[in-house]
């Protein structure tokens, strides 16, 4: 899929309205609504949602997912030139194979104040110390992305009652 790269913040919430599909399909099938897409030169060459219970693989978040996808696509686990979206911070896992797979920048909705590790938590992904950095903008959709979470652990907190 192609996206229009006119203007960047439209470019960027319309890449992040892709990753928000992803958070559905997680959400649907019963799992942490994270939804994640890579793309690299206009285009979506990785999309991933959260499936740790579906694979029960606590390493299957949406955005490890995705990276696999990317990787398949170019044939490389550098992914030097791609843009990661993910719906939700990530967490240290996640930045964490960000920084190892090159990725060069990062978008993401809703800050994790619990588990983020780019800026809320941590910041690996700016690291110093580590051999490479990831360019980071938050707060895409932010209001949205948030919204899927909360509705989520709401239904979750109602149905356990």
């Amino acid at each position: 899929m192609s996206i229009d790269q006119s203007s960047s913040i439209d470019f960027d919430e319309n890449l992040m309205a892709e990753a928000l599909k992803e958070a559905m399909k997680a959400g649907r099938e019963d799992e942490v609504p994270v939804g994640c897409v890579i793309a690299f030169d206009g285009k979506i060459i990785g999309r991933g949602h959260n499936r740790t219970i579906a694979l029960q693989d606590p390493t299957a978040h949406a955005e490890i997912l995705a990276i696999t996808a990317a990787s398949e696509h170019l044939g490389s686990w550098r992914l030097s030139g791609c843009t990661v979206y993910s719906t939700i911070e990530p967490c240290i896992m996640c930045a964490g194979a960000l920084v190892l797979a090159r990725i060069d920048r990062l978008v993401y909705g809703a800050p994790d104040p619990k588990f983020g590790a780019c800026e809320s938590l941590y910041n690996i992904v700016q690291d110093s110390r580590l051999n490479h950095r990831i360019a980071v903008s938050g707060g895409i959709l932010k209001d949205r992305c948030a919204e899927i979470m909360q509705e989520f652990f709401r239904k979750k907190r109602s149905n356990d009652s």
